[in-house]
């Protein structure tokens, strides 16, 4: 898996990547990137959270050292900083499923914020050169449902439980910085990434749109949609997943950088879920699906990011568009069904998005 880059002039070659989350969907396609530009990847997860999983389909294990711990164990996840000695660090570890966080806030709050807390306080006799961008959530903004996108100085305000716990762990991460990694001697530089909703293959979580879309038309069925006029900052993987090491660069050469927040959404219109089943309909003719509109927790319908910081600052943006989004999304699926009992193959096809996606920037 050899990158289209010079890998020697690539900043992640050769170094230590750490990643929390590194089983789940975002978190195993940021694996997988990172060990094609030559990283060391470390990555820590508490388990496989689905079945089907991208971590294991492309066999991933393979390639990357494999922690199997909980990041609310503060012992145990110490231990594998102070051992690893990362030289970056991307916090992807979380409960980001709204409707579990209602079914179960507890374990919501203990994993993204003290799991958050847990690992800011490992860092604070980190005695090197760090770069950590922890992901949090579109969902930390107090929604006042307005068509105006949200800057990153924005108030806070999370109403459901996934989103008030990162709206919480936002507050900590501030109050680490300020108390612990704020002098001119810090090594420790620390941005935070809020993201809108990332779509792509690979994602088997539950109660999502597109994996339970999968899982239904995958197998002939029909799926249940419950809001098709909710909007949202819909984005591919790879298009966030480069946000993150843009941010990531940027701050390894700019330390003016640190304790500063940035969000990542696409710069055009939003779109419905409608939108997106009728452009997934014309890539995939015989799909089909039902509107329930019995809704029986409160979900946000309207959400819209400012992302004009990290275009200024990073130069990122989205480089597809919707059309060239959906279909790349169900590209993947399909050759997931083909190929679903060949490990080679499946990485292959995720292997070959990244590099048609290395193109584009």
């Amino acid at each position: 898996m050899k990158n289209n880059f010079k890998l020697k002039k690539n900043i992640f070659y050769n170094k230590k990547v750490l990643i929390t989350g590194h089983t789940g969907f975002k978190g195993s396609w940021l694996s997988l990137w990172m060990h094609k530009l030559g990283a060391k990847v470390i990555g820590i997860s508490k388990d496989i959270p689905t079945k089907p999983s991208h971590f294991l389909s492309i066999g991933l294990n393979k390639f990357i050292k494999n922690k199997i711990i909980d990041i609310q164990n503060k012992k145990q996840l110490s231990n594998i900083i102070k051992k690893s000695k990362p030289d970056f660090i991307f916090h992807l570890a979380a409960q980001a499923i709204v409707k579990k966080s209602y079914e179960d806030p507890i374990d919501t709050w203990k994993t993204n914020l003290v799991g958050t807390i847990n690992l800011l306080d490992s860092l604070r006799n980190i005695n090197k050169k760090l770069i950590v961008v922890l992901i949090t959530s579109d969902k930390v903004y107090k929604n006042l449902e307005t068509t105006i996108g949200y800057k990153e100085d924005d108030l806070l305000g999370g109403v459901d439980p996934y989103g008030a716990s990162k709206s919480a762990t936002e507050i900590a991460i501030n109050s680490y910085i300020k108390s612990y990694f704020n002098s001119n001697k810090n090594l420790v530089q620390i941005c935070v990434a809020r993201a809108g909703n990332v779509i792509g293959g690979g994602d088997w979580s539950y109660n999502r749109l597109v994996p339970d879309c999968m899982r239904a038309w995958l197998n002939n069925k029909s799926v249940i949609i419950r809001n098709p006029n909710s909007t949202r900052p819909w984005q591919h993987v790879l298009e966030v997943l480069n946000g993150y090491i843009q941010l990531a660069i940027k701050l390894k050469k700019d330390n003016k950088l640190h304790g500063q927040t940035f969000n990542f959404g696409p710069l055009n219109k939003n779109y419905k879920v409608s939108q997106i089943l009728k452009e997934m309909k014309k890539k995939w003719p015989q799909i089909n699906w039902n509107v329930r509109n019995k809704v029986k927790f409160f979900e946000n319908n309207l959400l819209n990011l400012n992302s004009n910081k990290s275009l200024k600052k990073l130069k990122w943006k989205c480089k597809l568009n919707f059309s060239e989004t959906i279909f790349l999304t169900a590209d993947w699926y399909k050759n997931f069904q083909t190929y679903k009992k060949s490990k080679n193959k499946i990485l292959k096809k995720s292997v070959d998005q990244i590099s048609y996606y290395e193109k584009l920037i």
